[in-house]
């Protein structure tokens, strides 16, 4: 299982992808784009975002594309967009678990809000047993 944490640690909490990548042991990328050749030959993966859906910050969501939007986004190309396009040209992962943190604050500037923080660590805990016991499910 590979985790791919996608978003832009300049815009406060559109870096919780990221920071779940980095606890998990993941990769990350700030351009959705990437996420084709990042997963390539992988048979697992795990991609994890941060949206704005009108949750209560820190919500983790699990398995919709469509929520892995945000006001600020800096993805022109975005999550949900990628997706299409892997399934298409048949270079999607056999497969594909989806995240997406519930933002507070995606302005200028780095750092998570602790609501976000909290529930990275949670996140990232979360992906790191499942990936010790294949068996075992990533949380839903």
């Amino acid at each position: 299982m590979i985790v791919i944490g996608v978003g832009n640690a300049w815009r406060r909490d559109d870096g919780a992808g990221p920071a779940v990548a980095r606890a998990a042991g993941g990769v990350s990328t700030d351009d959705p784009a990437r996420l084709l050749d990042l997963w390539e030959g992988e048979p697992h993966v795990v991609v994890v975002d941060a949206c704005s859906s009108g949750a209560p910050p820190g919500t983790i969501h699990r398995g919709d594309a469509g929520v892995l939007t945000h006001p600020a986004s800096t993805h022109g190309f975005g999550v949900a967009e990628a997706i299409e396009l892997a399934r298409a040209l048949g270079r999607a992962p056999a497969r594909l678990d989806l995240y997406a943190i519930e933002g507070a604050d995606f302005g200028h500037g780095e750092g998570l809000t602790a609501c976000v923080t909290a529930a990275v660590g949670e996140l990232a805990r979360s992906l790191r047993t499942a990936a010790a016991s294949p068996s075992r499910p990533p949380p839903r």
